[in-house]
């Protein structure tokens, strides 16, 4: 083999290096792409469920508080749950409250009923 067909082959196999490197890179960016994607995604929807944990606690506490104050009890005993459990409806009451930035203990509801 001469001198000008081993610089070839060395040019060749070099071009053949960086490709495989050049692909590799790519491959390395279109992964952590997916990665991070569905990451948030799924720390979207942990946050989601960690949101709806909070409300849950919020709403136990202002029953609590509820129970404790005449005046809020009054409301709450005077509600009416049809087609709906307590969970739900406490939900329901958390998420007017808060739409409305209205405190709990202000909102008078008298019946929450399950639309069809």
């Amino acid at each position: 083999m001469t001198f000008f067909e081993s610089l070839i082959v060395g040019l060749i196999c070099m071009t053949v290096v960086f490709l495989v490197l050049a692909v590799l890179f790519a491959l390395i960016l279109i992964l952590s792409r997916v990665l991070a994607s569905a990451f948030r995604k799924s720390k979207s929807a942990q946050e989601e469920q960690a949101a709806v944990q909070n409300n849950a606690v919020q709403v136990t506490q202002s029953q609590a508080a509820a129970a404790r104050d005449p005046q809020i009890n009054a409301s709450v005993n005077g509600l009416k749950l049809n087609g709906v459990d307590e969970r739900t409806a406490a939900m329901i009451m958390a998420v007017v409250s808060h739409e409305t930035k209205t405190p709990l203990n202000e909102l008078v509801f008298k019946s929450i009923s399950l639309a069809k």
